[in-house]
């Protein structure tokens, strides 16, 4: 079948394209609009997405937080700098973390952070080399981690944030996060709001984005990719309305490729369930989507995951045509640029 090797989605892309930081205004990002029955394309404001919206329809969103995961210490002893990125609470105060420089950081190293204001021991070493990392502190972790802590922002963002919650979805609720689900990045609150007075109805899941979000396929063969798991959850609030969108005949349209792949790793004969746990749901090309009717999604890097389920939505030629159209065009790409909605 085409489109089952990795190479099948290369395309070229500019440096200079590469969005290094978030527009003043969220709306007002510029928005590629792909009909996948006809191929047909337009260049629309991001703030005009209400057009393209029915009464009727759900839009999908994925209401977690981004925590500000990237943490720079010392380690006690020898004063070695450190750096570390949180990746998933195991238990209370025991997190996954990626450790550099990793090979320093054996199990009984003590780290510290802030002057001591929190520190943390190695206790072991597991999946591709990512350390299990206990914490000491006095107070509430949250606290601490947002003194502490900075945005995780994704490798190939070289500028620094100078505002956190631009990082962030206006709807975030539950943070879990080491990477914004970037497509709700252009929603605003009046925007939302607006969406909702046309008779769009809104459905909150929530996907804890992991770093396996950025890690590159590194086989030809798409099928032996294999996919981190990440946590997510469908409430019974949610599952109904999607499903009641469903059976009155409304598009459910998803915001970003993690809210794609919760509702679709919830679906059962059509139907969403309620449902908690993690996935590791890998969506490429060949396969039949459940629940999914449209997307909103920002542009994705080359040879990527993200790429292949959005191919997989909208068929690779049609979507590598479209991506060409937006290098010529000058869109902005990645975690802050602009954004596509295919229906």
């Amino acid at each position: 079948m085409n489109g089952l090797k990795t190479s099948d989605y290369d395309f070229a892309l500019p440096a200079e394209l590469i969005a290094q930081d978030p527009l003043a205004d969220r709306s007002g990002s510029r928005l590629l609009v792909l009909d996948r029955a006809t191929g047909s394309r337009a260049h629309r404001s991001f703030r005009e997405i209400g057009e393209f919206l029915q009464p009727g329809d759900c839009l999908v969103l994925n209401n977690t937080k981004v925590i500000p995961a990237r943490l720079y210490g010392v380690r006690e002893g020898t004063g070695g700098a450190v750096e570390l990125l949180l990746l998933k609470r195991r238990e209370q105060d025991v997190w996954e973390t990626l450790v550099k420089p990793g090979r320093k950081a054996r199990p009984g190293t003590r780290l510290q952070f802030g002057g001591g204001l929190l520190t943390g021991e190695v206790t072991e070493v597991v999946d591709e080399g990512n350390r299990l990392i206990r914490f000491q502190y006095e107070g509430i972790w949250e606290e601490v981690l947002d003194e502490l802590g900075e945005m995780p922002l994704p490798p190939y963002i070289t500028h620094k944030l100078e505002d956190k919650n631009r990082y962030q979805t206006v709807y975030a609720r539950y943070e879990g996060s080491a990477a914004a689900p970037t497509a709700g990045l252009h929603f605003t609150e009046k925007l939302l709001r607006e969406i909702a007075s046309k008779g769009v109805r809104i459905a909150c899941v929530t996907l804890h984005v992991g770093l396996g979000t950025f890690r590159p396929v590194k086989v030809e063969n798409v099928k032996e990719h294999h996919m981190h798991s990440e946590y997510c959850e469908v409430t019974k609030e949610a599952a109904d309305l999607i499903n009641e969108t469903k059976r009155r005949g409304g598009r459910i349209i998803c915001v970003g490729t993690t809210s794609c792949r919760t509702v679709e790793s919830a679906a059962a004969d059509g139907m969403v369930q309620p449902w908690q746990g993690s996935t590791d749901i890998f969506i490429y090309p060949g396969y039949r989507f459940q629940v999914l009717d449209g997307l909103v999604t920002n542009f994705h890097l080359p040879q990527s995951t993200l790429l292949m389920l959005v191919s997989a939505l909208a068929g690779r030629e049609q979507v590598l045509t479209a991506y060409e159209e937006a290098v010529r065009e000058r869109y902005r790409f990645f975690s802050f640029g602009d954004a596509m909605l295919i229906l």
